[in-house]
Protein backbone atom coordinates (compact mmCIF):
# COMPACT_ATOMS: atom_id res chain seq x y z
CA UNK A 1 0.00 0.00 0.00
CA UNK A 2 0.92 3.56 -0.27
CA UNK A 3 2.02 5.94 2.39
CA UNK A 4 3.62 8.93 3.94
CA UNK A 5 6.58 7.68 5.48
CA UNK A 6 9.15 9.56 7.72
CA UNK A 7 12.79 8.08 7.01
CA UNK A 8 14.31 11.07 8.75
CA UNK A 9 13.85 14.07 11.11
CA UNK A 10 13.74 17.09 9.31
CA UNK A 11 14.57 15.80 5.50
CA UNK A 12 12.08 15.45 3.12
CA UNK A 13 9.08 13.31 3.68
CA UNK A 14 8.20 10.42 1.01
CA UNK A 15 5.16 8.27 -0.38
CA UNK A 16 6.26 4.58 -0.31
CA UNK A 17 5.22 1.30 -0.95
CA UNK A 18 4.79 -0.45 2.74
CA UNK A 19 3.25 -3.39 4.02
CA UNK A 20 -0.35 -3.70 4.12
CA UNK A 21 -1.14 -3.91 8.15
CA UNK A 22 -2.71 -6.70 9.46
CA UNK A 23 -5.24 -7.52 12.44
CA UNK A 24 -3.96 -8.39 15.77
CA UNK A 25 -6.41 -10.46 17.98
CA UNK A 26 -7.58 -7.34 19.70
CA UNK A 27 -7.33 -5.23 16.63
CA UNK A 28 -8.65 -4.17 13.41
CA UNK A 29 -7.86 -2.84 9.85
CA UNK A 30 -9.51 0.07 8.62
CA UNK A 31 -9.57 1.46 4.99
CA UNK A 32 -8.56 5.25 5.59
CA UNK A 33 -11.13 7.30 3.82
CA UNK A 34 -9.43 10.32 4.84
CA UNK A 35 -6.91 12.08 7.55
CA UNK A 36 -6.52 15.38 8.39
CA UNK A 37 -3.13 16.93 7.76
CA UNK A 38 -2.07 18.58 10.98
CA UNK A 39 0.35 20.89 12.42
CA UNK A 40 1.26 17.63 15.02
CA UNK A 41 2.39 15.50 12.40
CA UNK A 42 4.59 18.70 11.80
CA UNK A 43 5.95 18.27 15.03
CA UNK A 44 6.84 14.69 14.49
CA UNK A 45 8.60 15.32 11.10
CA UNK A 46 10.21 17.68 13.17
CA UNK A 47 11.74 15.50 16.23
CA UNK A 48 9.96 17.30 18.65
CA UNK A 49 8.17 15.75 21.71
CA UNK A 50 10.90 13.27 22.67
CA UNK A 51 10.34 14.81 26.16
CA UNK A 52 6.94 12.89 26.21
CA UNK A 53 7.45 9.96 24.45
CA UNK A 54 5.89 11.71 21.10
CA UNK A 55 8.85 10.51 18.69
CA UNK A 56 9.28 7.37 16.82
CA UNK A 57 12.07 5.60 16.04
CA UNK A 58 12.09 5.79 12.22
CA UNK A 59 11.12 4.89 9.81
CA UNK A 60 7.59 5.71 10.50
CA UNK A 61 4.18 6.34 8.63
CA UNK A 62 2.65 9.74 9.59
CA UNK A 63 -0.64 10.76 10.08
CA UNK A 64 -3.26 10.47 13.72
CA UNK A 65 -7.03 11.96 12.56
CA UNK A 66 -8.52 9.52 10.22
CA UNK A 67 -11.30 8.29 9.67
CA UNK A 68 -12.17 5.03 7.86
CA UNK A 69 -14.29 1.62 7.02
CA UNK A 70 -13.51 -1.92 8.64
CA UNK A 71 -12.17 -4.79 6.64
CA UNK A 72 -10.98 -6.73 9.34
CA UNK A 73 -10.86 -7.97 12.90
CA UNK A 74 -9.46 -10.08 14.83
CA UNK A 75 -10.48 -12.87 16.74
CA UNK A 76 -11.22 -11.49 20.36
CA UNK A 77 -13.36 -7.85 18.65
CA UNK A 78 -16.78 -8.54 19.68
CA UNK A 79 -18.20 -4.49 19.08
CA UNK A 80 -16.65 -3.66 15.79
CA UNK A 81 -17.23 -5.60 12.36
CA UNK A 82 -16.49 -5.46 8.95
CA UNK A 83 -18.15 -2.47 6.92
CA UNK A 84 -18.29 -0.35 9.82
CA UNK A 85 -17.26 2.95 8.99
CA UNK A 86 -15.80 4.53 12.34
CA UNK A 87 -14.20 7.42 13.60
CA UNK A 88 -10.66 6.46 15.42
CA UNK A 89 -8.87 8.87 17.60
CA UNK A 90 -5.25 9.32 18.15
CA UNK A 91 -5.13 8.67 21.86
CA UNK A 92 -5.10 4.75 21.17
CA UNK A 93 -6.73 3.66 24.86
CA UNK A 94 -6.38 0.30 26.46
CA UNK A 95 -9.27 -0.28 28.09
CA UNK A 96 -8.34 -2.14 30.96
CA UNK A 97 -6.51 0.42 33.23
CA UNK A 98 -8.23 2.36 36.17
CA UNK A 99 -8.05 5.59 33.90
CA UNK A 100 -9.91 3.46 31.10
CA UNK A 101 -12.21 2.12 33.61
CA UNK A 102 -13.24 5.72 35.20
CA UNK A 103 -13.79 7.47 31.62
CA UNK A 104 -10.39 8.83 31.42
CA UNK A 105 -9.65 7.18 28.20
CA UNK A 106 -7.50 9.87 26.62
CA UNK A 107 -5.10 9.97 29.26
CA UNK A 108 -4.34 5.56 29.36
CA UNK A 109 -2.09 4.46 31.40
CA UNK A 110 -1.46 2.52 28.12
CA UNK A 111 -1.34 5.44 26.43
CA UNK A 112 0.16 5.26 22.24
CA UNK A 113 -0.19 7.35 19.93
CA UNK A 114 -1.36 6.73 16.45
CA UNK A 115 1.79 7.99 14.20
CA UNK A 116 4.03 9.37 17.01
CA UNK A 117 5.17 5.98 18.82
CA UNK A 118 6.77 2.61 17.56
CA UNK A 119 3.74 0.57 18.02
CA UNK A 120 1.09 2.32 16.11
CA UNK A 121 2.02 2.97 12.61
CA UNK A 122 0.18 6.30 11.43
CA UNK A 123 -2.56 6.69 8.89
CA UNK A 124 -1.46 8.59 5.70
CA UNK A 125 -2.10 5.64 4.25
CA UNK A 126 -4.20 3.00 2.41
CA UNK A 127 -4.74 1.31 5.47
CA UNK A 128 -4.41 1.36 9.18
CA UNK A 129 -4.37 -0.75 12.01
CA UNK A 130 -6.51 0.07 15.25
CA UNK A 131 -5.74 -1.67 18.39
CA UNK A 132 -8.04 -2.56 21.09
CA UNK A 133 -10.58 -1.70 18.67
CA UNK A 134 -13.99 -2.30 20.81
CA UNK A 135 -12.90 0.79 22.68
CA UNK A 136 -10.94 2.86 19.90
CA UNK A 137 -13.16 2.18 16.38
CA UNK A 138 -15.67 4.42 17.26
CA UNK A 139 -19.32 3.65 15.31
CA UNK A 140 -19.78 6.69 13.48
CA UNK A 141 -24.12 7.21 12.73
CA UNK A 142 -25.12 6.92 9.16
CA UNK A 143 -25.46 10.50 8.48
CA UNK A 144 -22.23 11.29 9.56
CA UNK A 145 -20.60 10.89 5.76
CA UNK A 146 -16.88 10.15 5.42
CA UNK A 147 -16.20 13.79 4.22
CA UNK A 148 -17.88 15.19 7.11
CA UNK A 149 -15.79 12.53 9.78
CA UNK A 150 -12.84 13.68 7.72
CA UNK A 151 -12.50 16.47 9.72
CA UNK A 152 -13.29 15.46 13.53
CA UNK A 153 -9.49 14.17 13.99
CA UNK A 154 -7.08 15.52 16.47
CA UNK A 155 -7.86 19.42 15.98
CA UNK A 156 -11.37 19.63 16.21
CA UNK A 157 -12.56 16.29 18.71
CA UNK A 158 -9.26 17.82 20.97
CA UNK A 159 -10.80 21.65 21.18
CA UNK A 160 -14.17 19.82 21.60
CA UNK A 161 -12.82 18.14 24.56
CA UNK A 162 -11.15 21.43 25.53
CA UNK A 163 -13.86 23.58 25.60
CA UNK A 164 -16.94 21.39 26.59
CA UNK A 165 -15.09 19.49 29.40
CA UNK A 166 -11.71 20.97 30.57
CA UNK A 167 -13.11 24.49 30.61
CA UNK A 168 -16.65 23.32 30.90
CA UNK A 169 -17.71 26.75 28.50
CA UNK A 170 -21.19 27.80 29.46
CA UNK A 171 -23.79 30.05 27.93
CA UNK A 172 -22.53 34.06 28.00
CA UNK A 173 -19.12 33.60 28.89
CA UNK A 174 -16.11 35.10 27.12
CA UNK A 175 -13.81 32.90 25.28
CA UNK A 176 -10.17 34.39 24.16
CA UNK A 177 -8.58 31.80 21.70
CA UNK A 178 -5.27 32.46 21.35
CA UNK A 179 -3.82 31.08 18.22
CA UNK A 180 -6.04 30.62 14.76
CA UNK A 181 -4.39 27.20 13.10
CA UNK A 182 -6.49 23.98 12.95
CA UNK A 183 -7.50 24.29 16.95
CA UNK A 184 -7.63 27.14 17.89
CA UNK A 185 -10.60 27.73 14.59
CA UNK A 186 -12.58 24.52 15.61
CA UNK A 187 -12.02 25.75 19.60
CA UNK A 188 -13.84 28.89 18.04
CA UNK A 189 -16.69 27.40 16.32
CA UNK A 190 -17.09 24.53 19.13
CA UNK A 191 -17.08 27.80 22.13
CA UNK A 192 -19.59 29.73 19.69
CA UNK A 193 -22.13 26.53 19.61
CA UNK A 194 -21.83 26.22 23.04
CA UNK A 195 -22.82 29.57 23.96
CA UNK A 196 -19.64 31.73 24.56
CA UNK A 197 -18.49 35.00 23.23
CA UNK A 198 -15.16 34.25 21.72
CA UNK A 199 -12.95 36.53 20.92
CA UNK A 200 -9.93 35.54 18.10
CA UNK A 201 -6.03 36.39 18.28
CA UNK A 202 -3.91 35.94 15.78
CA UNK A 203 -1.10 37.33 13.84
CA UNK A 204 -2.93 37.14 10.29
CA UNK A 205 -6.19 38.83 8.98
CA UNK A 206 -7.17 35.91 6.93
CA UNK A 207 -7.58 33.55 10.18
CA UNK A 208 -9.05 36.69 11.83
CA UNK A 209 -12.14 37.09 9.08
CA UNK A 210 -11.82 32.96 9.27
CA UNK A 211 -12.67 33.18 12.86
CA UNK A 212 -15.98 35.81 12.76
CA UNK A 213 -17.10 33.45 9.61
CA UNK A 214 -17.10 30.36 12.64
CA UNK A 215 -19.14 32.82 15.31
CA UNK A 216 -16.10 35.08 16.85
CA UNK A 217 -17.69 37.81 18.34
CA UNK A 218 -14.57 40.32 17.96
CA UNK A 219 -10.92 39.93 17.43
CA UNK A 220 -7.29 40.74 17.75
CA UNK A 221 -4.50 41.14 15.28
CA UNK A 222 -1.94 40.67 17.93
CA UNK A 223 0.92 42.32 15.43
CA UNK A 224 -1.29 45.38 15.86
CA UNK A 225 -1.76 46.29 19.24
CA UNK A 226 0.65 46.77 21.75
CA UNK A 227 0.03 44.10 24.01
CA UNK A 228 -3.14 41.64 23.06
CA UNK A 229 -3.28 40.50 26.79
CA UNK A 230 -4.14 44.11 28.02
CA UNK A 231 -6.85 44.80 24.44
CA UNK A 232 -8.82 41.90 25.59
CA UNK A 233 -8.80 42.88 29.62
CA UNK A 234 -10.15 46.49 28.12
CA UNK A 235 -12.61 44.81 25.72
CA UNK A 236 -13.88 42.45 27.99
CA UNK A 237 -13.48 44.78 31.19
CA UNK A 238 -11.72 43.20 33.32
CA UNK A 239 -10.40 39.69 31.45
CA UNK A 240 -12.06 37.06 29.83
CA UNK A 241 -13.83 34.01 31.48
CA UNK A 242 -11.83 31.67 29.61
CA UNK A 243 -8.63 31.44 27.60
CA UNK A 244 -6.84 28.96 25.23
CA UNK A 245 -3.54 29.02 23.87
CA UNK A 246 -4.24 26.87 20.60
CA UNK A 247 -0.60 26.91 19.35
CA UNK A 248 1.76 26.03 22.48
CA UNK A 249 4.68 28.69 22.07
CA UNK A 250 6.06 30.93 24.99
CA UNK A 251 4.09 34.00 23.65
CA UNK A 252 0.51 32.66 22.95
CA UNK A 253 0.41 30.70 26.11
CA UNK A 254 1.66 33.72 28.34
CA UNK A 255 -1.10 36.18 26.21
CA UNK A 256 -3.78 33.51 26.85
CA UNK A 257 -3.10 33.44 30.34
CA UNK A 258 -2.80 37.32 30.81
CA UNK A 259 -5.83 37.87 29.28
CA UNK A 260 -8.23 36.14 32.18
CA UNK A 261 -9.79 37.83 34.67
CA UNK A 262 -10.52 36.84 37.92
CA UNK A 263 -11.35 33.26 38.63
CA UNK A 264 -10.41 32.70 35.40
CA UNK A 265 -10.14 29.09 33.46
CA UNK A 266 -6.81 28.84 30.94
CA UNK A 267 -6.99 25.70 28.83
CA UNK A 268 -3.42 24.42 27.23
CA UNK A 269 -3.89 22.63 23.53
CA UNK A 270 -1.49 23.77 21.82
CA UNK A 271 2.10 21.79 22.44
CA UNK A 272 5.25 23.19 22.69
CA UNK A 273 8.31 22.69 20.04
CA UNK A 274 11.30 22.33 20.36
CA UNK A 275 12.48 26.12 21.69
CA UNK A 276 10.42 25.60 24.51
CA UNK A 277 10.48 21.89 25.61
CA UNK A 278 8.06 21.64 27.20
CA UNK A 279 8.74 24.75 29.58
CA UNK A 280 6.90 27.74 29.48
CA UNK A 281 7.21 30.23 32.37
CA UNK A 282 4.27 31.96 33.41
CA UNK A 283 2.72 34.46 35.90
CA UNK A 284 2.48 32.08 39.03
CA UNK A 285 1.35 35.35 41.57
CA UNK A 286 -1.39 36.27 38.92
CA UNK A 287 -2.82 32.58 39.81
CA UNK A 288 -2.55 32.99 43.14
CA UNK A 289 -3.39 36.31 43.28
CA UNK A 290 -6.59 35.62 40.89
CA UNK A 291 -7.43 32.32 41.50
CA UNK A 292 -6.60 31.11 38.20
CA UNK A 293 -7.26 27.41 37.20
CA UNK A 294 -4.56 25.96 34.51
CA UNK A 295 -6.35 22.76 32.41
CA UNK A 296 -4.75 20.41 29.91
CA UNK A 297 -6.60 19.12 27.02
CA UNK A 298 -5.46 15.50 25.21
CA UNK A 299 -7.64 14.15 22.85
CA UNK A 300 -11.32 12.90 23.45
CA UNK A 301 -12.27 9.84 25.47
CA UNK A 302 -13.71 7.33 22.70
CA UNK A 303 -17.08 7.23 25.51
CA UNK A 304 -17.52 10.93 24.58
CA UNK A 305 -17.64 10.66 21.47
CA UNK A 306 -21.20 10.16 21.03
CA UNK A 307 -21.98 14.03 22.70
CA UNK A 308 -19.68 15.33 19.84
CA UNK A 309 -21.12 12.93 16.75
CA UNK A 310 -24.65 13.91 18.02
CA UNK A 311 -24.04 18.04 18.30
CA UNK A 312 -22.53 17.18 14.50
CA UNK A 313 -25.32 15.19 13.45
CA UNK A 314 -28.20 18.04 14.31
CA UNK A 315 -25.77 20.69 12.78
CA UNK A 316 -25.26 23.00 15.95
CA UNK A 317 -21.31 22.17 14.73
CA UNK A 318 -19.85 21.31 11.29
CA UNK A 319 -16.21 20.51 10.78
CA UNK A 320 -16.59 20.43 7.09
CA UNK A 321 -16.83 24.35 8.04
CA UNK A 322 -13.15 24.10 8.97
CA UNK A 323 -11.84 22.01 6.30
CA UNK A 324 -9.35 24.53 3.92
CA UNK A 325 -9.04 22.04 1.43
CA UNK A 326 -9.00 18.31 0.34
CA UNK A 327 -5.36 16.54 -1.50
CA UNK A 328 -4.40 13.46 -2.64
CA UNK A 329 -1.78 11.49 -0.86
CA UNK A 330 1.62 12.62 -2.57
CA UNK A 331 0.46 16.21 -1.85
CA UNK A 332 0.79 15.54 1.51
CA UNK A 333 4.70 16.17 2.43
CA UNK A 334 4.41 19.06 0.70
CA UNK A 335 1.45 20.57 2.68
CA UNK A 336 3.26 19.89 5.76
CA UNK A 337 6.52 21.67 4.83
CA UNK A 338 4.20 24.71 4.26
CA UNK A 339 3.37 24.31 7.65
CA UNK A 340 6.86 25.34 8.49
CA UNK A 341 5.32 28.91 7.96
CA UNK A 342 1.97 28.78 8.97
CA UNK A 343 0.74 28.68 5.32
CA UNK A 344 -2.12 26.72 6.30
CA UNK A 345 -5.87 27.53 7.56
CA UNK A 346 -8.06 25.14 9.04
CA UNK A 347 -8.04 21.62 8.54
CA UNK A 348 -6.64 19.92 5.24
CA UNK A 349 -7.61 16.53 4.30
CA UNK A 350 -5.99 14.10 2.93
CA UNK A 351 -8.97 12.03 1.20
CA UNK A 352 -7.31 9.88 -1.65
CA UNK A 353 -4.89 7.33 -1.20
CA UNK A 354 -4.45 5.32 -4.63
CA UNK A 355 -3.57 7.99 -6.93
Amino acid sequence: MQAVVLEEFQEPLEVQDMERPESESHGAVAKVNGCGVCRSDWHCWQGDWDWFNYRPDPPQILGHEPCGTIISVGEDVENVSEGDNVAIPFNFACGKCSLCRNGHENICENHVGLGFMDEAPGAFAEEVHIPHADINAVPLPDEITPDTASGIGCRFMTSYHAMAHRADVGNGETVAIHGLGGIGLSAVHIANALGANVIGVDLMDEKLRKAEELGATATVNASEVDDPAVEIQDMTNGGADVSADALGIATTCQNAVNSLGKNGRHVQIGLTTSEEEGMISLPTDAFVAKEIDFYGSLGLQPSRYPEMLEMIRTGKIDPTKLVDKTIDIHQVPDELASMTDYNTMGIPVCNDFTS
